[in-house]
């Protein structure tokens, strides 16, 4: 195996509503704090406050003068939190969410078209048609487990070893009501039956199974991995960054297997929102971080594999050179037009279904 270097539906609207109270005093302690005239930018990402806080003083030293905020939030936050504040625009960039996310947010006129000066040097299918959203990062995903409690042969080396009954109550998962990551996850279980059946009875039988193994579901991804390095549970699904950073950067007693069947990758996008106060340092702000200098600073440091085609192979981080990612083929437009469903009936009928 190898290391890196080394609702009920009610439920998940209540938590929602309050994380965005909660986002909302903290918006207010921005605005009440000393009057400030400098030039300022506010970002919502889910990259993690290490990644953040690196671009945010690179982009300052280089436009000194400018301040730069960040809310580091998940995808499913940073949606709620952009439509509810049309009328009165906060933020000036969303950076970080599947493709799948950025077109739907695109379809409902979240974001102010901008074509970027790379915009050729990526793949069609990581670009919006109208320049209202591009890809900028690939995220391959995981299988993440504790590598003290878990003995090397155990290990599962695929999607369908997480279903042994051996797992009974080892498993932990991020919500993927709230969860780019763990949609796509489950998403492409679903869709890896639908050529033989053409309906998702045969994926909501797997996640059933999953569940059955599956011991919580936690609120975000970093408890997720805290937990994990506790004991708390041994096993869990989970994008391949913030495995590796948890790994690398906290040290954490995790390892992680890439599914041998294949892995969906998931891309990851950038935008800048209509209505943002600051139009053209959204701009320069969208351009600096997707620079060839930091996506490879974000690959080496922060295990996010660059999208752009233009990059060197051979100025790639030691570690993408290591792994062998087979991608999982996905029906993005039967993703597209199911997921909402699909995660509707998973959260009604299958989650948690053991402890009924």
């Amino acid at each position: 195996m190898l290391k890196l270097l080394a609702l009920t539906s009610i439920k998940p609207l209540v938590f929602r509503l309050i994380s965005l109270i909660v986002i909302s005093s903290v918006l207010f302690s921005f605005a009440t704090c000393k009057k400030d005239s400098r030039p300022s930018l506010l970002i919502y990402s889910p990259h993690g406050t290490e990644l953040l806080e690196v671009m945010k003083t690179r982009f300052e030293e280089k436009h000194p003068g400018v301040v730069v905020r960040f809310l580091d939030l998940s995808s499913q936050e940073i949606y709620d939190r952009v439509n509810l504040e049309r009328a009165n625009v906060q933020a000036d960039i969303w950076w970080g969410a599947s493709a799948i996310t950025f077109s739907k947010a695109a379809e409902e006129d979240f974001f102010e078209p901008y074509h970027p000066t790379w915009a050729e040097k990526i793949p069609e299918i990581a670009r919006d048609s109208q320049d209202r959203w591009y890809g900028t990062f690939q995220t391959p995903e995981v299988i993440v487990y504790n590598q003290v409690a878990v003995k090397q042969e155990d290990i599962p080396k695929d999607w369908d070893d997480l279903l042994d009954p051996k797992w009974k109550e080892r498993l932990i998962i991020r919500d993927p009501v709230r969860s780019d990551t763990m949609r796509t996850i489950f998403g492409a279980m679903i869709l890896r039956q639908w050529q033989t059946s053409q309906t998702p009875d045969a994926g909501y039988d797997w996640l059933r199974k999953l569940d059955a193994n599956t011991r919580e579901y936690t609120v975000d991804g970093t408890v997720l991995l805290q937990k994990l390095a506790r004991q708390e549970g041994l096993i869990s699904l989970w994008d391949l960054p913030d495995v590796a950073s948890a790994i690398n950067r906290q040290k954490l007693p995790l390892s992680f297997c890439i599914p041998s069947s294949g892995t969906p990758l998931v891309i990851d996008g950038i935008a800048i929102i209509k209505g943002t106060p600051q139009p053209k340092l959204a701009q320069e702000f969208y351009e600096f971080v997707t620079t060839e200098e930091n996506l490879l600073l974000a690959a080496r440091d922060f295990y996010h594999p660059p999208l752009r085609t233009d990059i060197d192979k051979a100025k790639l981080p030691e570690w993408l050179s290591k792994i062998e990612i087979k991608p999982m083929p996905v029906d993005q437009a039967l993703y597209k037009t199911n997921i909402q469903d699909w995660m509707r009936y998973w959260d009604s009928q299958i989650r948690n279904q053991n402890n009924r």
